[in-house]
């Protein structure tokens, strides 16, 4: 495979805060040409270049026509100590998006090679539906390694509170260290081992949450058993722009706490909310293959899947 070259007309350099307007115009037109709808709000473009982890000096290129209009958008996301990296490739033209994977791909492996690892774990997220991005990874030997459901359940009517189950304490928010490292504790707990998810270090947790424009430690919940923390829910208002949906970023129950109806009681308190704020419905996303049967539980309370979304995977050396 040839290595692809950006067209001469083209420039790039480097995202800024001040380039989130015109990334937003980007990916949203973009996406509205693939799923229908925009599917991304203007938080989601910032946050992503001001996130701690993320230093857009070397792990961003932004594709520029003669009149400065962005035509492409890449980015390397190194994860844990860079063992493993997600990146994101976007362009309508087909020459600007093989070359931005090309460079995203050599910046993974630099990242990889950079912590002393022989080999870098690349993941990129595609929607089912786009085509031509999930060619470009097949033919850079990627596959699919997991799929994505984006699941929701409107809210027509009131939602009725249901019962904290007996003997578990619900802690709401998170406005202390102490809990906000439990919380941090937890989510690494029940999610170590599934697809994508590299524990952030602690500080680096906290200050990427600080950043986010559409987070609120008030909307983070605890359920606890006997003064321990067993389960949680991780909220956020990341829908409410696009469709006036509450929006379920994370929820998870600690192994030994499975099979009780935590996750059940967590889904239905959400709904009910949501539907208390006015909402016209709760969003989530969940891994088909996740070792717990969620896909099951979200059917069960009444949510559907409307979009699928891919997880493609390739291993390669750092060396690259």
């Amino acid at each position: 495979m040839t290595t692809a070259v950006l067209p001469a007309e083209y420039t790039v350099r480097p995202p800024v805060p001040a380039d989130s307007g015109a990334i937003f115009a980007l990916v949203s037109a973009y996406n509205t040409a693939v799923i229908g709808t925009a599917d991304c709000t203007l938080a989601d473009i910032t946050n992503g270049i001001i996130d701690p982890g993320f230093e857009s000096r070397t792990d961003g290129w932004l594709v520029l026509d003669r009149d400065d209009v962005p035509v492409g958008y890449g980015t390397a996301c190194g994860k844990g100590n860079r063992e493993v990296a997600e990146i994101e490739v976007l362009s309508q033209d087909a020459m600007v998006a093989g070359w931005l994977f090309d460079r995203s791909l050599r910046r993974a492996a630099e990242m990889g090679r950079e912590a002393g690892h022989a080999d870098v774990t690349v993941d990129s997220y595609v929607y089912g539906a786009d085509t031509s991005l999930r060619a470009l990874l097949s033919e850079h030997e990627f596959s699919t390694g997991t799929t994505f459901n984006r699941m929701r359940i409107d809210h027509t009517e009131p939602v009725a509170t249901p019962d904290v189950p007996a003997g578990y304490v619900v802690h709401r928010g998170a406005d202390d260290d102490r809990t906000r490292r439990i919380a941090h504790d937890v989510i690494i707990e029940c999610f170590s081992g599934q697809f994508g998810f590299v524990a952030r270090p602690h500080e680096e947790w906290l200050e990427a949450r600080a950043a986010y424009a559409n987070f609120s430690w008030s909307q983070f919940t605890l359920l606890e058993l006997d003064g321990k923390a067993v389960a949680f829910r991780d909220c956020s208002d990341r829908d409410v722009e696009i469709e006036n949906c509450g929006h379920i970023d994370g929820l998870g129950v600690i192994e030994s706490a499975r099979g009780r109806g935590l996750a059940t009681y967590l889904l239905r308190d959400a709904f009910a909310l949501d539907a208390a704020a006015g909402r016209a419905g709760t969003i989530l996303h969940v891994d088909t293959n996740n070792p717990t049967p969620a896909l099951h539980l979200y059917l069960s309370v009444g949510m559907r899947p409307t979009l699928v979304i891919e997880g493609w995977r390739r291993t390669m050396p750092a060396t690259r």
